[in-house]
């Protein structure tokens, strides 16, 4: 009898896939946040003044996106699962903190 294999997980599985997209948002995420601050600000409902310092913070939030993204889409390729699966859920905390920031700065 044959056992399945969690190194066999790659490419076919619907799992590799949802995390490859949600992967690559949250990198697109931060590439807005580093070339369109403005824009990448009003994603989130956030007042944006384009003073050097709204940019050095626009551009870290940025480089925070991008690189769980990264780290994610490594682990994909590699075909990791439990890497993936830590990097994913480490990389969550991240936005479950943007999250509650947002909902601060907004007072909702």
């Amino acid at each position: 009898m044959k056992t399945p294999s969690i190194y066999f997980w790659g490419p076919p599985s619907a799992s590799y896939w949802l995390a490859a997209l949600v992967a690559c948002g949250v990198i697109f995420l931060g590439i807005r946040f580093i070339l369109a601050p403005d824009t990448g600000a009003e994603g989130f409902e956030i007042p944006f003044a384009r003073a050097n310092e709204a940019l050095a913070y626009s551009r870290i939030k940025g480089i925070r996106d991008i690189f769980p993204g990264l780290v994610v889409l490594i682990c994909l390729i590699r075909r990791q699962p439990r890497a993936t699966a830590s990097a994913f859920g480490k990389a969550t905390v991240i936005r479950v903190s943007d999250c509650f920031t947002v909902l601060a700065v907004n007072g909702a």
